[in-house]
């Protein structure tokens, strides 16, 4: 009889300011998918941590609607009369130093804003966990690499153990997927002349004169694939890039023809969203995104919630999450499943009947309803929780308990259940499992 098949394992290259959703998505994804990932750094071992950078894209590289551009840009000039300065052909270094003082202001944080930026900016993410140690890693048993974009190629570019690790995988033909500025290290490992390659346009000066054959980005999630090598140019692309490193893997994907609805609001998670969201998206299903009293284009702006020793979790700003459907148009029917994000947005949504009776047509139905964190904030004021078993996170635990479910304790932090069709989880480092268990109820299998 043959022996079973071997899962793959998968090396993760990272570096503090990597990008905060090009580590975590391929992480977590290819976690969901039965993959090993194993996360690593230079210099640092297991269970430390890089720290993340968020990169919003500029309006040259992702189109924002600027319908509500108007009121901000009087507000902008309203500012610099009040403080007694012209903005019209002003070129003095008081309005000057106003002028990049607002570039930095949190309202330029708003897809307005950002949309008059000519490069993306740079806020902190977050604290990414390594689950490996550099020095200790025996490349000859991992069947493919992943290197993620931001700042932390700069200077894994010039370390030459990263660039041996490279070659050695270049040169075993085994699947190497970078991202964004992660091209930067395949140019100093000398592994691109005459290969196909896409990367964050920034990079392309690099990997031309590093004899690349350079692809120019469609738009900001093609990816290009030359034998071995998977190249994407920014975050945007994860369901593309991952699906074809799945597929380089040996993997096969069964039962995505799945339509599945994410219910999102103003501040939630940005992991909580953005993970799931893309996960799905690479598996090949349909996977739309709605926020009350939104429209398809519309954004969310996000909440990164981390623990970072204090006695609750932080938050900093997050990524803008474009939705890809209007609220108003949504027809439960039509749609496979139902996932709910947490962060701060589901305390206001709670209150929102419309929002109530959409949970309730999922739950009546019995398709499957995927609910994380402070999730469980809406399941609860919604009635359907009466006798189901449930875990959530734990500041959560009163409004579940309330609600008449039978309390799961959350130990460890990263577990999750299913009970019929209702998945919950308690916070984001549990998303492996809670896409997984999504997966199963849904029918859709990755096979190896």
């Amino acid at each position: 009889m043959a022996p079973p098949k071997r899962h793959p394992t998968v090396l993760l290259l990272c570096g503090d300011y990597v990008e905060d959703s090009e580590a975590m998505v391929p992480f977590q994804a290819l976690q969901a998918f039965g993959i090993t990932v194993h996360a690593v750094c230079p210099g640092k071992k297991a269970g430390e941590f890089c720290r993340t950078a968020v990169h919003e894209l500029g309006s040259h590289q992702v189109p924002f609607p600027t319908t509500s551009l108007a009121p901000f840009l009087l507000f902008n000039s309203l500012l610099l009369l009040l403080l007694g300065i012209s903005c019209v052909d002003c070129k003095s270094s008081a309005c000057n130093a106003i002028s990049n003082w607002l570039k930095q202001a949190v309202f330029f944080r708003f897809p307005p804003f950002i949309s008059l930026l000519q490069t993306y900016t740079e806020s902190r993410g977050h604290n990414f966990t390594l689950n490996a140690t550099f020095e200790e890693i025996d490349y000859g048993k991992y069947d493919g690499l992943v290197l993620p974009g931001g700042r932390a190629p700069e200077y894994l570019a010039m370390d030459q153990t990263v660039l041996d690790c490279v070659r050695k995988f270049s040169e075993s033909g085994k699947p190497i997927a970078s991202i964004c500025h992660g091209q930067l290290i395949l140019a100093s490992a000398d592994i691109v002349k005459g290969r196909k390659c896409t990367a964050f346009p920034a990079v392309k000066p690099v990997l031309l004169a590093a004899g690349a054959d350079w692809v120019d980005p469609r738009t900001m999630a093609t990816c290009v694939v030359d034998g071995n090598l998977i190249t994407g140019p920014t975050y945007a692309g994860h369901p593309e890039f991952i699906s074809h490193l799945v597929r380089e893997l040996g993997g096969a994907i069964t039962g995505a023809d799945k339509k599945i609805l994410f219910l999102c609001g103003d501040f939630m998670e940005d992991y909580e969203v953005i993970v799931p969201f893309q996960s799905l998206q690479a598996l090949g299903c349909h996977v739309d995104a709605v926020c009350p009293d939104k429209k398809a284009g519309d954004t969310c702006p996000t909440a990164i919630h981390d623990f970072e020793g204090d006695q609750t979790y932080s938050e900093k700003p997050g990524h803008t999450f474009t939705l890809t459907a209007s609220y108003d148009a949504v027809d439960a029917s039509s749609y496979d499943a139902l996932v709910i994000p947490g962060g701060r947005a589901p305390e206001y949504l709670a209150l929102d009947e419309t929002v109530i009776d959409l949970v309730k047509k999922f739950m009546e139905s019995k398709k499957p309803v995927a609910s994380i964190c402070h999730g469980q904030q809406i399941l609860a004021a919604a009635g359907v929780l009466k006798g189901r078993k449930c875990t959530a996170y734990p500041a959560v635990k009163l409004n579940v308990v309330l609600a008449g479910a039978e309390w799961l304790e959350p130990d460890p932090i990263d577990r999750c259940y299913t009970d019929g069709n209702l998945i919950t989880g308690a916070a984001w480092p549990g998303h492996p499992e809670f896409i997984s268990q999504l997966m199963a109820l849904l029918g859709i299998r990755v096979s190896f």
